[in-house]
């Protein structure tokens, strides 16, 4: 839920105070600057909590901090090719198969109850479902109109 207060607050907020300064680059530009700030803040929890996140990637799936980092430090890269326009495209391309690639760690997070910010506390389970994947459809969404298309 964090996630979509940040990314829709950042968009939000640059579309309404884009137009009382020369900062203004349009919806286009907000649209890719707030996922941008989104993916950061999405990061820096990738590192925060990497052991309770590694808990989300199955069992059969070897080296699972190291694949909670990378793709932290993965979320950072495309955010700022995001604010490219060369590489804007192609961003846009890879991010949306990233969130497809992170959907089944979503679901196997939900149904064993796993908390991503406290391993000692259980997660909201299967209801969590309810939100993220239609979020996670959203984003790739977001990504398609601002980015790609």
């Amino acid at each position: 839920m964090k996630p979509l207060f940040v990314l829709l607050l950042v968009y939000v907020a640059l579309l309404g105070f884009g137009n009382h300064t020369a900062f203004d680059k349009g919806s286009i530009f907000a649209g890719n600057i707030a996922m941008a700030v989104m993916l950061l803040f999405t990061a820096i929890g990738h590192f925060k909590f990497r052991t309770s996140m590694a808990a989300m990637i199955p069992l059969f799936i070897p080296k699972k901090v190291e694949i909670v980092v990378l793709t932290g430090v993965l979320e950072i890269l495309l955010g700022i090719c995001l604010c490219i326009e060369e590489t804007r495209f192609y961003a846009g391309i890879a991010l949306i198969l990233f969130f497809l690639a992170i959907l089944p760690a979503n679901i196997y997070a939900a149904k064993h109850q796993i908390n991503y910010e406290d391993l000692y506390k259980p997660g909201p389970g299967i209801k969590y479902l309810w939100f993220r994947i239609p979020f996670q459809f959203f984003l790739i969404a977001w990504v398609w109109y601002f980015s790609v298309r």
